[in-house]
């Protein structure tokens, strides 16, 4: 992939001023400018920023209609009514039914979890769902991650007796459903003044407003915070307010106690041994729990979150690590065969969003393979498959353009849609799919910017190797949990070179493993470059080379830093 470099130069007012921040709090002048471009201008705000503290949550009752959610849920422990928690496939979804699931146990025995089959359901509140809850003599449902637009079932739920609290971070549409209580800072009329809580996060809110008014203190709440940190990684919300609190705080249950079953994933995972980050849960857990929902059913991963016997959530672990190990395999080649397709399509690379088709795909992964091409072509891409006379679909979005309202302008060919900036679900009769892609094309087209499509690499500083000491990386660590408004910062070094022991290693011979030396030091730096094993032969010629790259830990040498490079170019002499 070829990306385009740009750097902002600090104006010498601004440099002044990070240098000046960078000395009052004691840390290198390059972090001092990342500190203030996340808005932090004093050592208290940086102070707090380094170390958020559970005391700055928001108050749950800022939510409108918590006093009544709270009041319904005492009311149905009181009263010993059956409460089945029911939430989305996905990670986020399974998270927040483990958390809240496994924090109410505590008061009542009397009470179950759900979770749709996406095959046979499909997403969302579903009437299979509502009749198992009647069946089962259910009085009050929670509904996590999901619920904002299921006005019929949830009215259906209603006629049969049955209460619904909504818990959702979606966009609701323009009538809300007919529930006792809607958690959702996305409501046209919301009171709540952070908008990007994940679905988890919201539930999370819903149990410590249920704490705070039964007089729990918090810390029995903050065992569960493993969920959330979870959920916020893998549903790629903003990583700062209030999600950084319960990110942090959640990351460090992770690395010191995580519960029973997150344990037994990190063991399958085999990252027991160092500090995990939001990139392990990225790439390493989240797909586990994901790989549950994908291919069999999400209540697996539910039950392994909500396990306590550690010897079952080992066996559990490994059964759901066997469904990843089925859906990496089927995302390889559904990637191959949607690029296949789109490397096919007339004046392909003039469009400015992809939309493909194939009946026959399994729809479990065709949000992955969203994904993949968006982050291949940096291109909004929506990918579709055929299930019953329907044709549904994910959406994916690049950096900067709201997807969700790309698919609401083509809201009257769909029989349904939900979602997020970044990220949207969809379903359509099969005789709309040629005209949602001409319409969709169409919205993209006239509302994108041109570097929406380009792939870039922001370079938040320039450093020579000597910068970039055991102080540095600690330093650095200190801006972390990375993610979404928080972004892991990038680096360029200029005129590097090969210390003569780089090579190309991994499975296919893919990737690049390097030794590297610049002209201001005689520090010997290493480094990995994934997937650029094509740069090899220009390195080893012995000209200088500039690199952009993350700082890392060597999770090979304890203690020592490694470079993560994302782009390798000449030095322009």
């Amino acid at each position: 992939m070829k990306y385009k470099w740009n750097y902002a130069a600090p104006t010498p007012e601004r440099a002044a001023a990070a240098a000046e921040l960078a000395h009052e709090v004691n840390v290198h002048p390059a972090i001092g400018r990342l500190l203030l471009d996340r808005g932090l201008a004093t050592p208290q705000e940086v102070k707090r920023f380094f170390r958020p503290q559970l005391s700055e949550l928001l108050d749950p009752f800022l939510f409108r209609d918590m006093q009544v959610a709270v009041a319904r849920l005492n009311q149905a422990l009181g009263r010993k009514e059956r409460i089945l928690v029911y939430g989305d496939y996905d990670v986020d979804g399974c998270t927040a039914v483990a958390l809240v699931y496994r924090f109410l146990q505590q008061f009542t025995s009397n009470i179950d979890y759900y979770v749709p089959d996406r095959y046979e359901e499909g997403y969302g509140v579903s009437h299979k769902g509502v009749d198992y809850a009647h069946e089962t003599g259910v009085g009050l449902i929670i509904v996590l991650d999901c619920g904002i637009k299921a006005n019929e079932e949830i009215a259906y739920a209603k006629s049969l007796g049955i209460d619904f609290i909504i818990c959702d971070h979606h966009v609701p549409g323009d009538e809300l459903p007919p529930a006792i209580a809607i958690l959702n800072a996305k409501r046209h009329d919301a009171t709540y003044p952070y908008e990007h809580l994940s679905g988890c996060g919201v539930g999370f809110k819903l149990m410590q407003a249920f704490a705070i008014n039964n007089g729990i203190p918090l810390s029995q709440l903050t065992p569960l915070l493993d969920l959330c940190a979870i959920s916020i990684a893998s549903d790629i919300v903003p990583v700062l307010g209030e999600n950084r609190v319960l990110a942090y705080h959640g990351l460090k249950q992770i690395n010191i106690n995580p519960s029973v079953g997150i344990k037994a994933i990190i063991e399958i995972c085999g990252i027991t041994e160092r500090e995990l980050t939001m990139s392990d849960i990225i790439f390493k857990i989240g797909p586990r729990i994901n790989a549950s929902g994908r291919m069999q059913n999400g209540r697996e991963a539910v039950a392994l979150m909500v396990e306590r016997d550690p010897r079952k959530a080992h066996r559990m672990a490994l059964q759901i690590n066997a469904y990843n190990d089925q859906r990496k395999d089927l995302d390889k080649e559904m990637t191959q065969e949607a690029n296949r397709i789109v490397e096919r399509l007339d004046h392909s690379h003039e469009k400015r969003s992809i939309v493909i088709y194939n009946e026959e795909w399994h729809k479990g992964v065709i949000g992955i393979v969203a994904s993949r091409l968006t982050e291949i072509y940096t291109r909004p891409s929506v990918v579709l498959t055929r299930t019953g006379d329907m044709a549904t679909g994910s959406a994916r979005s690049v950096a900067g353009f709201d997807v969700y309202k790309a698919i609401e302008s083509c809201s009257d060919l769909l029989e349904n849609f939900g979602g997020h900036t970044y990220a949207a679900g969809l379903s359509m009769r099969v005789d709309n799919v040629k005209e949602f892609k001409r319409r969709f094309e169409a919205y993209v087209d006239a509302n994108i910017e041109e570097e929406q499509i380009q792939s870039e690499l922001n370079i938040d500083a320039f450093l020579d190797f000597k910068d970039i000491s055991h102080r540095f990386a600690t330093d650095l660590k200190k801006l972390a949990p990375f993610g979404p408004d928080n972004p892991k910062p990038l680096f360029c070094t200029r005129h590097v070179f090969d210390y003569g022991t780089s090579k190309v290693v991994g499975h296919n011979q893919e990737h690049i493993k390097l030794e590297l030396v610049d002209n201001k030091s005689s520090s010997v730096v290493s480094g990995i470059a994934f997937g650029q094993s094509s740069q090899v032969r220009y390195i080893k010629t012995k000209h200088p080379f500039d690199i952009v790259y993350t700082v890392e830990d060597n999770t090979h040498k304890r203690g020592e830093v490694q470079l993560q490079i994302e782009d390798i170019r000449p030095t322009e002499q």
